[in-house]
């Protein structure tokens, strides 16, 4: 995971963070997050290489919010086009809504973050905002989409 998303930190404005998590980082993170009855989910190759891995939490730190989530899904570039981020991303949405989350959210970059769009779009995420030049990254001014998708039947 450390590997998969320090490419991301430093070579690309998909995520606005700027210093990359460390093997340790991941492990409390996703302690955290398991803790919290939340899923975090990770995608392994044939031979066991890690190749992606998405999971959910809080929107907001709010009690009113408890029910709606914010999901996350990074990808190995060589995972791309096989269907393992289609896959992963429904299976942790699946997850979350098994655990009672309600809403599901995702914010996306809206510059170098076309395929992440995409996959969110193809699963049934719709724009319901998008806030713009909120962030600078790699010399670029960048803004965010917010997607939204009920997870209530």
């Amino acid at each position: 995971m450390a590997r998969i998303y320090a490419h991301y930190v430093t070579d690309s404005t998909a995520t606005f963070e700027t210093v990359p998590m460390t093997v340790e980082d991941w492990g409390v993170k996703a302690a955290d997050i398991e803790r919290r009855g939340w899923p975090f989910l990770v995608a392994q190759d044939d031979d066991g290489t890690v190749i992606g891995f998405a999971y959910v939490t809080f929107w907001r730190a709010r009690p009113a919010y408890d029910l709606t989530v914010e999901e996350t899904i990074y990808l190995d570039a060589a995972a791309t086009g096989r269907g393992t981020g289609t896959a992963l991303l429904t299976t942790v949405l699946d997850e979350a809504r098994a655990r009672g989350a309600r809403q599901a959210i995702a914010v996306v970059s809206d510059a170098g973050a076309e395929g992440s769009f995409a996959l969110h779009r193809k699963v049934g995420f719709e724009q319901v905002g998008h806030l713009r030049a909120i962030g600078e990254k790699l010399g670029q001014r960048l803004g965010t989409y917010l997607l939204q998708l009920s997870l209530e039947d």
